[in-house]
């Protein structure tokens, strides 16, 4: 067996032993050792492999794979730019702590550097952005024993760091793999499986990984979210991995604490939630007189803009907790910083007392008038679908059990706002860099994963930018496993969002639709047809229900207008800020 053909076996070997049980493949040639083994893990039914003919679409799917699983994913490329495309996923796994593993195959040190073929400097190459990588030595003969310890530990390592073991920081790793060749493998015959590595390149005994991380100790828990505090506390759930937002959502229902909760905070949904939370901070007469007097904040909280200006206020003490070390401060207004790694069992245990919920059904109370407010206006328009309707609708019209993945831009501001949050939905996007790239893929990923884990029907809503960003995500060849997907894309022909924003305004209008609007003039409906999906337009709710209920994969289109979005949301706004003068 050559050297490069053994190092692969070993590899894949060790990521079984450590839990991973999906990969992704993006082809190339000086990866083929490596790609063959995982053909080799999936034909012997150990994993589930993912092939995608583009790099940048292969990151993201392993990425919306890691994200829904909470399981390491590792994607494959060849050396050369195809390490450059995993660079945006990588930069989200970074941000939103996804143990997504980065395997880029390399030339040899002595062909670095000479102008060979399809090299650039890959050592080093996603930064700070990685929790650790590494430039794994270079296979040689003879070695097998001492070579084996090597590759076995530093898988093991690798996966240990993406899962945040001992860190509880989880995020990308990137391993750099030098091959010689001969890269195919020279010891079976056509159309045979090799055996599993064994003398001097086997693992441990029983499928034990080579490295396991201890027994955790007593759980860390955040004191100040469990031990009385003042009566007037908010709590802000930002982006963070589901389990750390739920039991927060615990903690705050037995604090009696309202809950401002975007979509994938893992609290939207939960007890003491709070419908449009930005369209209550938006409306600033009423929020003088409910100010609180303290906001506990969880996550990363960046979706709108009311909440960013209340963590930014300094007559409101702040305290901060994240899912990892490090933690978000947009306001720059922390007082205090902590672990979010709750145990809701303790705040049963301490918080005996009963809350006094006066605090947060007032929060709620108001936001029911809110949202009838907001209904009636967009109940205005019969038969048409409007984008914040869309988001509102789609979201109720979801079956319990479903997947939801958001696209940045405006579709996940429109269901933060206009939305009733639901229990009994996953809900996902990719918030770490707030990027509109490899969302298909990524929601391909996260589907594949919810339901491979036994869940229900999987839908994406993304603008059609967003869409178009990443069409090579519709496109899955021969023998790819296919999710039951739905992905709903409100058609505005461009960069809607800007309509809404400083851009839109009357002043900026001579270049704002060259450079801003960007309007792309392509039929939705024909483009995903074209790659092989079911795809069909709708323009009112009851063809909206038909079109959800028919299952994936599937791509609904909604047209709807940018200019007449933009003055829907200035009506919504103040329909909101009008039913709260009413209190």
């Amino acid at each position: 067996m050559n050297p490069s053909t053994a190092f692969a076996r070993v590899l894949v070997d060790e990521l079984l032993r450590g839990g991973v049980s999906d990969a992704v493949v993006a082809p190339g040639s000086r990866s083929a050792p490596v790609a063959l083994a995982l053909a080799d893990a999936e034909a012997a039914g150990l994993l589930r492999l993912h092939v995608r003919i583009d790099e940048r679409t292969a990151a993201f799917l392993a990425l919306g794979l890691a994200r829904s699983s909470g399981r390491p994913v590792p994607v494959l490329t060849t050396s050369g730019t195809a390490t450059a495309h995993l660079h945006a996923a990588v930069l989200e796994a970074d941000s939103s702590g996804v143990p997504l593993l980065a395997l880029t195959a390399d030339r040899p040190p002595e062909l670095r550097g000479t102008g060979a073929n399809q090299t650039i400097d890959q050592p080093g190459l996603y930064g700070r952005a990685v929790r650790w990588a590494a430039d794994v030595g270079v296979p040689e003969p003879g070695r097998e024993a001492a070579q084996n310890r090597y590759w076995r530990s530093l898988v093991a390592k690798a996966l240990l760091v993406a899962r945040g073991e001992l860190s509880g920081d989880p995020g990308p790793v990137h391993l750099n793999l030098a091959l010689r060749e001969p890269l195919m493998p020279d010891d079976a015959a056509p159309g045979t499986r090799p055996a599993p590595p064994s003398g001097d390149l086997a693992g441990r005994p029983d499928g034990a990984p080579w490295t396991a991380a201890a027994a955790a100790g007593e759980p860390r828990y955040a004191a100040p979210l469990t031990a009385d505090g003042p009566p007037r506390t908010l709590l802000v759930a930002g982006d963070a991995p589901p389990a750390v937002g739920r039991s927060a959502a615990v903690v705050a229902d037995q604090r009696g604490w309202p809950v401002l909760a975007e979509p994938s905070s893992g609290a939207w949904g939960a007890s003491g939630a709070v419908r449009g939370p930005a369209l209550l901070l938006g409306a600033q007469e009423w929020l003088a007189g409910q100010r609180p007097d303290r906001v506990v904040v969880v996550g990363r909280p960046m979706l709108s803009r009311p909440v960013s200006a209340l963590l930014a206020d300094p007559a409101v003490p702040v305290e901060t907790y994240g899912a990892t070390p490090r933690w978000a401060d947009p306001g720059r207004g922390s007082a205090l910083v902590g672990s979010a790694h709750l145990d809701p069992g303790l705040a049963v245990r301490e918080g005996a007392a009963r809350p006094d919920r006066t605090w947060a059904q007032l929060w709620t109370g108001a936001a029911a008038r809110v949202g009838r407010a907001v209904d009636a206006e967009l109940d205005d328009l019969p038969g048409r679908l409007t984008a914040p309707r869309l988001a509102r609708d789609l979201v109720a019209l979801l079956p319990a059990g479903a997947l939801l993945v958001l696209g940045s831009s405006t579709p996940v501001r429109d269901v933060d706002r206009y939305a009733v949050p639901r229990p009994g939905l996953t809900v996902l996007a990719n918030r770490g860099v707030a990027g509109i790239d490899g969302t298909i893929s990524t929601a391909v990923g996260a589907a594949l994963a919810h339901q491979g884990a036994g869940g229900g029907p999987a839908f994406a809503l993304m603008g059609d930018l967003t869409f178009l960003h990443d069409l090579t995500g519709l496109l899955t060849g021969e023998g790819e496993a296919v999710p039951d997907l739905t992905v709903v894309v409100p058609d505005n022909d461009g960069g809607g969002i800007f309509a809404q924003l400083e851009p839109g305004q009357p002043q900026y209008a001579a270049g704002f639709r060259r450079v801003f609007g960007t309007p792309h003039g392509r039929d939705l409906v024909a483009v995903a047809r074209s790659l092989g999906w079911a795809a069909t337009a709708v323009t009112d709710p009851g063809q909206l229900v038909d079109a959800l209920g028919a299952g994936g994969p599937r791509v609904v289109v909604v047209r709807t207008d940018a200019a007449a979005e933009a003055a829907l949301g200035v009506r919504l706004r103040a329909a909101a800020a009008a039913a709260l003068r009413q209190l």
